[in-house]
C-alpha cells in the first residue's frame, strides 16, 4: 500500500469511505462524522489552520484502539491520536483527512507504586488528575507544561515546562510506554527498573515521536516526593540583560532552583491585566525553591545576592499554598494574557532552546528583532535550561503581518541553531518547524528519522505530514 501522503487528501477520504461501515458496526455511537466534533479535533490553540478529520472515534479500551488501527490499516485510513488538544505546532491537524482517535476516555490511573516512585496511567489521564490522586501518597508528577495536558500527549511531544530545570523533561520521566503499532500489535517499550542496557531504547524512540510511529495507550511514569518546604518568589530587574545574567549565574553556581521563569516587561503588563496582579512592569523572574526549611532558606539567600549583583530585587516571597498557586496560575495563563492584549487575534507561540551561555544574547536579539519589525509579542521562558518562548499576537488574515512574524521566528531559530541550540525546546516539530528541523539536524539525519518512520509505519498512516517536510 502506498503511503497516504503520496496518494493525496481525496484518495485518503475515499479510504475512510470504504472503512466507514466497519467502524460504525464495531463502535456505534462512539464513531461520529459530525462536523462540529471534527472541527474540535483539529486543534484548539495556536496559529495553524487545522484541517478537521473526516471522522472522530472515542475509544475506551486497548482493544478499541487495536480494532480501530486494524480497520484503518486494512483500508489505508490515516489516523491522528487526540488527547487534550493543547499542542501548538499543528500536531492535530488531519492533513490527509482520515480518523481522529480520541483517547480522553481512557482515563484510569492503573497503578501507583509509592515504594518504587512509579505509576501507570492510561493515555487520557491528565497531569492535574494524576497529581490529585498522587497527593495521598505524598508524591507528585513534576513535569508541568502549564496546560492540563494528557500524559500520553506529553510523552508524544516530549513536553517539559516550569519544573524542568530540577526535575527534567518527559524524556527523563517516562519509564515505559504501551504502544499500538500500525498492524495492531502491542508492544511495551521499557521496564520498571531505574536503568537498562537491554537492546535499543524504544521508549526514547517513541517519546517525542508526535504520534507518527504508533498510538500510546498507557504510560509508566517516574514520580517525585512532595518537598518538605516550597518557597516561591518574584524578583523584578532593571534590565532584561541583568535578569538573564542572574539566571546564568544561578545555573553556573549549581543553585538547585526548582523553577526559574522569565517574563519580559510586556509579558508582566499582560499578566497584571489578565490575572489582576500588581507586579512592577519590568523584566521579572518567577522562582520556586524545594527542600528542607534550612536548604530553601539558604537557596533564597543566595538568589537574593545574585539578583542584587545584576540589578534585581527585592525578592518577594509567597510561602502560603494559595499565594504560590495564584502566582503560578498567572504564569501558566501567560498565553491567554498575551492573547487578551489584542482581542480577536491569534497567538503564534514559538520556542527555541540554547546553551545557557548564549541565553542573554539570544533573548536580547529576539526582543530587538520584534521591536524593529513592529510586531506585538511577549517573551517568557523556562530559562533555567535555556528554553524561551515568544508569543506573537497577530491577525492571521493579514498577510503582511504574518510574513513579518514568520521572519522574526525564522531568524530566532537560525540564531539558536548557530550557537548549538535547537529550533524547539518543548513544542515539537508538527507542521510548523519541519524546515527548521532540516536546518538543525541536516538532511542525512532527518532522512534516517524518516526511514525509521517508514519501517515502523510503512503505509504512513500515523499522523502523516508531521515532522517531515516531504513524505512521512
Amino acid at each position: 500500500m502506498m503511503p497516504c501522503s503520496s496518494i493525496g487528501v481525496e484518495a485518503a477520504a475515499q479510504c475512510l469511505g470504504l472503512a466507514d461501515a466497519l467502524l460504525r458496526r464495531r463502535f456505534g455511537d462512539a464513531y461520529s462524522r459530525n462536523l462540529a466534533l471534527r472541527e474540535q479535533n483539529a486543534g484548539l490553540e495556536g496559529h495553524h489552520r487545522g484541517r478537521p478529520p473526516e471522522a472522530v472515534l472515542a475509544v475506551e479500551t486497548l482493544q478499541d484502539v487495536r480494532d480501530a488501527v486494524e480497520i484503518c490499516a486494512g483500508h489505508g485510513v490515516p489516523m491522528v491520536a487526540h488527547g487534550a488538544g493543547t499542542s501548538l505546532e499543528g500536531h492535530l491537524s488531519a492533513e490527509f483527512g482520515g480518523l481522529s482517535i480520541d483517547l480522553r476516555k481512557m482515563s484510569r490511573v492503573v497503578s501507583v507504586s509509592p515504594d518504587n516512585l512509579l505509576c501507570r496511567v492510561e493515555a487520557g489521564v491528565t497531569r492535574e488528575q494524576l497529581n490529585a490522586e498522587l497527593k495521598a501518597h505524598g508524591l507528585f508528577f513534576p513535569i508541568d507544561p502549564g496546560a492540563n495536558a494528557t500524559l500520553a500527549g506529553m510523552a508524544s511531544t516530549r513536553a517539559s515546562g516550569t519544573n524542568a530545570v530540577l526535575y527534567g523533561t518527559m524524556r527523563d520521566r517516562v519509564a515505559s510506554l504501551q504502544v499500538v503499532l500500525a498492524d495492531g500489535r502491542v508492544i511495551e517499550t521499557g521496564r520498571q527498573a531505574a536503568k537498562s542496557a537491554a537492546g535499543y531504547d524504544l521508549t526514547a524512540l517513541f517519546v517525542g515521536s508526535e504520534g507518527t510511529l504508533g498510538i500510546i495507550t498507557e504510560v509508566t511514569l517516574r514520580l517525585a516526593g512532595i518537598p518538605e518546604t516550597i518557597v516561591a518568589g518574584v524578583c523584578p530587574f532593571e534590565s532584561l540583560e541583568g535578569c538573564v545574567r542572574a539566571v546564568i549565574t544561578a545555573m553556573q553556581m549549581g543553585l538547585p532552583v526548582a523553577r526559574i521563569e522569565l517574563l519580559d516587561d510586556r509579558q508582566v503588563a499582560a499578566v497584571n491585566a489578565y490575572s489582576r496582579l500588581e507586579l512592577a512592569v519590568r523584566p521579572t523572574l518567577f522562582l520556586e525553591f524545594h527542600g528542607s526549611p534550612a536548604a530553601t532558606a539558604e537557596q533564597v539567600q543566595t538568589m537574593q545576592m545574585i539578583a542584587a549583583e545584576n540589578g534585581g530585587g527585592p525578592l518577594q516571597f509567597a510561602e502560603r499554598t494559595e499565594d504560590r498557586s495564584r502566582l503560578w496560575k498567572a504564569r501558566h495563563e501567560a498565553y491567554f494574557a498575551t492573547k487578551a492584549m489584542r482581542p480577536g487575534c491569534k497567538v503564534w507561540s514559538t520556542d527555541v532552546c540554547v546553551p545557557i551561555a548564549h541565553l542573554a544574547e539570544s533573548i536580547s536579539a529576539a526582543r530587538a528583532d520584534i521591536d524593529a519589525t513592529g510586531a506585538l509579542a511577549t517573551i517568557v521562558g523556562h530559562v533555567g535550561d535555556g528554553n524561551f518562548h515568544v508569543l506573537f499576537v497577530m491577525d492571521p488574515d493579514d498577510g503582511d503581518e504574518a510574513l513579518r512574524v514568520a521572519g522574526v521566528n525564522e531568524r530566532m531559530v537560525d540564531r539558536a541553531i548557530a550557537v548549538g541550540g535547537t529550533c524547539t525546546g518543548e513544542h515539537g516539530i508538527g507542521l510548523g518547524k519541519r524546515e527548521a528541523l532540516l536546518r538543525e539536524r541536516g538532511a542525512e539525519a532527518v532522512a534516517l528519522m524518516n526511514s525509521l518512520k517508514q519501517v515502523i509505519d510503512p503505509s504512513g498512516l500515523f499522523n502523516p505530514g508531521k515532522i517531515f517536510a516531504t513524505g512521512g
